[in-house]
């Protein structure tokens, strides 16, 4: 009984801190780390409870190879000397573009961001936003409307310059070079790769992580929904190239941001909205948000330029 409890954790341990990450169904089981590490915690409880020594010992070595890699999640970390300006980033999926647009907008007009990035970004969701006025807010826009789920857009309080887009099977990430007063230059991803697949090899959501641009003497941040959480081995090889997810910075790094249920359904929830900025940038907040008619929570971060 202990070893059927324990086991499964003990593997999943293995393989997480492995360095090697398998395909199907690994890929969108691994999202779910945080929860397996309070798992494998239970079942070496219930092996010392059982009196089951040698699983009790495999059960807690599980533990602790997993609690180093999620527990700093919760911490805040310190920052870099940045003493430019302020950077305020909003990032929402649209669900098909089925999100309500007056609630999008009354975010935009709390939270003042400097730049919006959307993803499933349709026509239709890009006229509802027109006619709500969101260009009298962000006046300035790198917008690749798509039917479906491959729409990306970037809106900006300062002017863009279009980069080319990131295209990949039906999902498109819209990439901006946006001219901060402040004298930077930023580049701007609304990130949205391929969803992983139930069954089978990922090449498109493998491909389109890997298609981001890697940090260096270019300021970039990638906002939106990177369909991985930072226990994917994609997402932990872009943060090391130079990037730092701005909800593990704050300590947020357990807030689910999807699904979004209604009230009364609610199912364990992933960190899949990231806001990654380039390492040499402070990060002074971070908030998820809610907005109806899409599973997606909106996430905002505040960040402060070197």
């Amino acid at each position: 009984m202990s070893w059927i409890a324990v086991a499964p954790f003990a593997l999943w341990a293995a393989v997480r801190l492995s360095g090697f990450e398998p395909d199907w169904p690994w890929v969108p089981l691994v999202a779910y780390t945080p929860y397996a590490t309070v798992a494998a915690a239970l079942s070496g409880l219930l092996a010392v409870l059982l009196r089951r020594r040698v699983a009790g010992t495999v059960a807690l070595v599980a533990v602790l190879g997993l609690v180093p890699v999620v527990l700093p999640r919760a911490l805040t970390d310190g920052n870099p000397e940045a003493k430019g300006p302020v950077l305020r980033v909003l990032a929402a999926n649209l669900l098909v573009g089925q999100a309500d647009t007056a609630e999008l907008m009354r975010l935009v007009d709390r939270l003042r961001p400097d730049v919006l990035t959307l993803q499933e970004f349709t026509p239709a969701a890009m006229e509802r936003l027109d006619e709500a006025g969101v260009r009298k807010m962000l006046p300035h826009a790198v917008t690749r409307p798509l039917p479906g789920v491959g729409g990306s857009a970037v809106y900006a309080r300062h002017p863009l310059t279009a980069g080319e887009m990131i295209k990949l099977g039906a999902f498109g990430q819209a990439r901006a070079w946006l001219s901060h007063p402040g004298g930077a230059r930023i580049e701007i991803v609304s990130v949205h790769p391929c969803a992983p697949k139930r069954l089978g090899r990922q090449p498109c959501w493998q491909a389109g992580l890997d298609a981001l641009p890697r940090g260096g003497q270019a300021l970039r941040v990638l906002a939106g929904d990177f369909n991985a959480t930072l226990d994917h081995l994609p997402m932990r090889d872009l943060l090391a190239a130079g990037y730092r997810d701005a909800a593990d910075v704050m300590g947020k790094g357990f807030v689910a941001t999807w699904p979004q249920n209604g009230p009364l359904v609610q199912s364990p929830g992933v960190t899949i909205d990231h806001v990654l900025a380039d390492s040499r940038m402070a990060v002074r907040a971070f908030e998820v948000l809610s907005l109806r008619r899409t599973d997606h929570r909106p996430v905002f971060a505040e960040l402060r330029l070197p």
